[in-house]
């Protein structure tokens, strides 16, 4: 097992949520108010009783917003335990369907399936996720019956302890990040580089976000507005009209 050294780790998280909020930012300049109305739930925001056209359109906005942010941290957290299992263990990532990283040690393979947080998926998701890591190790049984292979649902953030299901280890918060490096403290040794520059990220962002919130206002007023009130029968009519003789 190899030491992971501070100043590797930091460089790489910091690159990486660099990347976060360029992704950010430019799914934000992309977005299109009809894209994110057809998206969400209208009777929803209805049963709000949002009458102010700009309140609606930065609820719907920000609902979306943020479905997005869910995702594109996933992925960097993802990216981090790969870079962390890599140093120390020789890790790579997985071509297995649902795997997401595999490493080496102490003679077993690790197969690792990385979720943000806790409460990730449905239950179909949590038993899709079960059937893939069965499928992975039969994969791997079918070159060598001898290997030792134990699956991992790791989960980067909670307090829950150590739990087996069908012999699949899930682990999460500062058990996982120990499993991966080996170091006790490194769940919290993560936090810091994840500021990096994070109000200068963050003020882009919001002004961005401020601009867009205008226009799509102007936009959803000459739309599905009449004098002034929300239309709500044409905003249904837009989102979910779609009966044919």
């Amino acid at each position: 097992m190899a030491k992971l050294k501070a100043q590797e780790l930091v460089q790489f998280v910091n690159n990486e949520i660099v990347e976060f909020h360029n992704k950010k930012l430019n799914r934000i300049k992309l977005v299109k108010l009809r894209q994110v109305l057809r998206k969400k739930n209208p009777y929803l925001f209805r049963a709000k009783n949002i009458l102010v056209a700009s309140d609606l359109v930065q609820d719907i906005l920000e609902a979306y917003l943020y479905a997005s942010e869910e995702e594109f941290f996933g992925k960097l957290l993802e990216h981090v335990a790969i870079f962390i299992a890599k140093k120390v263990n020789n890790g790579r990532k997985s071509t297995a369907t649902g795997i997401d990283l595999e490493f080496d040690k102490d003679n077993v393979t690790y197969l690792v399936s990385v979720k943000s947080g806790p409460n990730w998926g449905n239950a179909s998701q949590h038993k899709k996720q079960i059937q893939d890591f069965n499928t992975a190790i039969k994969v791997l049984k079918q070159s060598d019956k001898s290997i030792k292979v134990q699956t991992v649902l790791g989960i980067c953030y909670g307090k829950i302890k150590d739990t087996h299901e069908h012999g699949h280890l899930r682990t999460m918060g500062q058990n996982f990040w120990y499993l991966l490096s080996g170091n006790k403290n490194l769940y919290t040794d993560i936090i810091e580089p994840l500021g990096h520059e994070a109000k200068k990220h963050n003020d882009d962002f919001k002004s961005q976000k401020a601009q867009v919130i205008n226009l799509f206002t102007d936009e959803f007023m000459k739309s599905f507005c009449d004098n002034g009130a929300i239309n709500w029968k044409k905003l249904v009519e837009f989102n979910s009209g779609n009966f044919s003789d």
